[in-house]
């Protein structure tokens, strides 16, 4: 591997990129990105080595598409039509039906895996970038078999040499899946964030009173909406599936305290504590 194209310099492209410099030292990376002021940051702060475009894409060995889910859709085929056999694509997104589906019939859809690395942070920006982000973390790839075989086991390869764990699911599946662990904390977060924000008009009472409980729930909510109104847009299926189940239960608890059932208050605490055991083993 000699020549790496990151679109999208920001937290999970950056990173990876910080990664694969720390891996392979002689590999170049270039970056794309619609923000001038990221793609100069990324250099400045050596996340990448370079810019390039999209239509120089034919001598590249890798292709890592890690911008908005909805500028994925109409950028992978794009990407797709100016690469060489020999290059891996691969995109980061959230949601991973509709993205699958658009490139379904591409003369060149061997050449990219649909992949979604369970890892991240709320900040965004070539400076969000982390080396090591991907240690330990797992990542979720669909429909493999529609992949080159050779391809396959160079994303593989790279992937292992950055200690990532890997889980194959279909599209289907990891969108209904993702929609509980993932997109219903962050709705969940940004509601919180603005619950208190509407009640709690004086700033300072926030700063002063706000424990660790609230600052470690509400994190969430200092993600980039820009990223996150597409993902909710792709999966609003799911996403409003599981917005149902929760405000139900939200709704059962608040009954249980107008009767005041603290005893039945209790028990729901206790047996959603079994969260614990199941966190724990996946560590």
């Amino acid at each position: 591997m000699k020549n790496v194209v990151v679109i999208g310099v920001g937290l999970i492209g950056g990173s990876f990129a910080l990664d694969i410099k720390n891996k392979f030292p002689d590999v170049t990376i270039y970056g794309i990105d619609s923000n001038k002021e990221h793609l100069e940051e990324a250099i400045s702060l050596g996340v990448i080595d370079a810019e390039i475009s999209i239509n120089q894409l034919s001598k590249v060995d890798l292709v890592i598409i890690a911008i908005p889910v909805d500028a994925t859709l109409v950028l992978l085929p794009e990407v797709l039509d100016n690469v060489a056999g020999n290059t891996i694509v691969f995109d980061v997104g959230s949601t991973k039906e509709d993205i699958c589906l658009k490139v379904k019939n591409h003369p060149n859809r061997r050449n990219y895996l649909a992949v979604h690395p369970i890892a991240g942070t709320e900040f965004s920006g070539p400076s969000a970038a982390i080396k090591g982000l991907f240690q330990n973390k797992t990542n979720i790839i669909c429909e493999v078999e529609e992949t080159a075989f050779k391809l396959q086991e160079k994303a593989l390869a790279l992937f292992s040499d950055l200690g990532m764990r890997i889980r194959y699911m279909n599209p289907k599946a990891h969108d209904k899946h993702i929609a509980y662990v993932s997109h219903l904390s962050h709705i969940s977060s940004f509601m919180l964030g603005k619950t208190v924000i509407e009640k709690e008009k004086n700033e300072r009472d926030i700063f002063d009173m706000a424990g660790s409980g609230f600052e470690s729930t509400v994190r969430l909510a200092k993600s980039s909406p820009a990223m996150w109104t597409p993902i909710f847009k792709q999966n609003k299926t799911n996403v409003i599936e599981t917005l149902d189940e929760y405000i139900n239960n939200l709704k059962h608890f608040k009954s249980l305290m107008e009767k005041d059932d603290f005893q039945s208050v209790y028990q729901e605490m206790e047996s959603t504590n079994y969260i614990k055991q199941i966190l724990n083993g996946i560590k």
